[in-house]
């Protein structure tokens, strides 16, 4: 066995071990600041009717709602679309109920991340509102050099799961639409390379490179276009075929909320599954398909205009509501009940593939509606996190670093369709968890600073209040 195989497979280890150790951590954060603030999701449609008023008045780089989107730009991917499937095809139908409760809970530790980011940041010469775990750490624990490592570690994760691996999903999906015989090759530098690959990557660096060089405004303005039509677009598909499913909802919902409780023997369409494998599939796919508790959504949090830091933290918090309890939930009732439907089509279908079967239902429409939501949800996702990658840059080098991480980010996305580095998204996926250690950190040591906050605007009703401290 030669080194890089040696590395590789040391690479693996490490990455199954943190992400069954993420488990047991952000979930024990989702609870506990679920109890810390008093269960603040049953303020959630509350805090969606904020995320739509203007607080344009306020300190701040851009709107509440554009921040919600840009944030949301990052989660929204493709494991609220494949990423189902694939806990559904290994945890059983229980892994949605799963996924959905993290969803629930998951709020709680969005919304306190979030009110900390606005609590913490601070002004930069030029007027701009940066903040983030790293400035958390910094100023509300005086622990410079924790901040120093989730800015490193989410650097990291910002060139893997936040570029390459989503321009690299990108060419895979358009490959296999459009040349999936390898009949477009083109021959550069010695090796074949798909003709469609190549432009996948230079076409998703030129405009990326246009937006992300007009700064956090640009990337909020694209990203609250972007986000809401492709949003849109996704789940009417998904309500479609729900009513073609319509007779098949109801036992699908019972199959869900059973299997996440029972040991379940191989049944129609489903592998055999047990609860703890329904509940691990379920409820990792749940965390990191919202993000909450990792540690990224909050730094585009404390760039919105806000007065006050609870008012903010309750728009962010409906980021999770969005990703996890209405998206992954709709995707995993198409899913369930597509196989109820039809149990014999499905038997033995891959996670990836388990999707793609459920839209062809709809003629015609079904799959272009499904590649088009894919890549849409791919590409925002790099305009979300190359801000994050960004401002990371901007806290461990100053302003001086910006420039040459967006031209390399944007390299990064024009090689990443047509090389393979698994290794590389496998660090980079390591990275990404990484990063949440900190970030989880300073939730738990400055809890009580969340709990001040919310008792005092939240629930002492004084939300509209102005924080003279931002």
């Amino acid at each position: 066995m030669d080194a890089i195989s040696i590395i590789s497979n040391a690479v693996d280890v490490v990455h199954d071990y943190i992400g069954f150790i993420m488990i047991f951590l952000l979930m024990g954060a989702h609870l506990f600041m679920t109890v810390r603030t008093r269960f603040v999701q049953r303020k959630t449609f509350k805090a969606i009717k904020l995320s739509v008023t203007k607080d344009s008045d306020s300190h701040g780089d851009i709107s509440p709602f554009q921040s919600l989107a840009t944030a949301l730009a990052s989660t929204i991917g493709t494991g609220n679309i494949i990423g189902v499937g694939t806990a559904i095809a290994l945890g059983g139908p229980g892994a949605v109920l799963w996924c959905w409760l993290t969803g629930v809970f998951g709020i709680a530790t969005k919304y306190a991340e979030s009110l900390l980011a606005v609590k913490y940041r601070v002004e930069s010469k030029d007027g701009r509102m940066l903040g983030g775990a790293m400035y958390i750490l910094e100023r509300g624990l005086k622990m410079k050099w924790l901040g120093v490592l989730f800015a490193l570690f989410a650097l990291f994760a910002s060139f893997g799961i936040g570029s390459g691996v989503q321009v690299n999903a990108i060419s895979s999906i358009m490959n296999s639409a459009f040349n999936s015989k390898d009949a477009l090759m083109i021959n550069m530098f010695g090796h074949d390379l798909s003709v469609v690959s190549v432009i996948v990557g230079v076409v998703i660096a030129l405009i990326t490179a246009a937006v992300i060089f007009g700064g956090i405004k640009s990337v909020s303005k694209v990203c609250e276009i972007l986000v809401p039509a492709m949003a849109a677009m996704y789940i009417i598909g998904c309500l479609i075929i729900l009513v073609m499913n319509f007779v098949y909802i109801g036992d699908a919902i019972v199959l869900i909320v059973k299997s996440a409780f029972s040991p379940q023997a191989a049944t129609g369409g489903f592998i055999g599954s047990t609860i703890m494998i329904a509940a691990r599939y379920g409820i990792a796919r749940g965390l990191f398909s919202n993000e909450s508790g990792m540690g990224s959504a909050p730094i585009v949090a404390s760039a919105a205009q806000t007065r006050n830091s609870v008012r903010q933290a309750m728009i962010s918090s409906t980021g999770t509501f969005w990703d996890t309890v209405v998206v992954c939930l709709i995707t995993g009732l198409v899913l369930v009940s597509s196989v109820v439907k039809d149990p014999s089509s499905f038997h033995g279908v891959d996670g990836d593939k388990l999707t793609f079967m459920a839209f062809q239902q709809l003629p015609y429409i079904g799959t272009p509606i499904l590649v088009i939501g894919i890549v849409a949800f791919a590409y925002s996702t790099v305009l979300g996190w190359s801000y994050y990658g960004e401002r990371c840059v901007e806290y461990l080098f100053g302003t001086k670093g910006m420039i040459p991480y967006r031209i390399f980010f944007v390299l990064v996305l024009l090689i990443a369709p047509v090389i393979s580095l698994d290794l590389v998204w496998t660090l980079s996926d390591i990275f990404n968890s990484l990063m949440a250690i900190p970030n989880l950190v300073a939730l738990v040591l400055l809890s009580g600073v969340v709990v001040k906050e919310t008792n005092y605007y939240l629930y002492g009703n004084r939300l509209d209040e102005y924080d003279k401290s931002i």
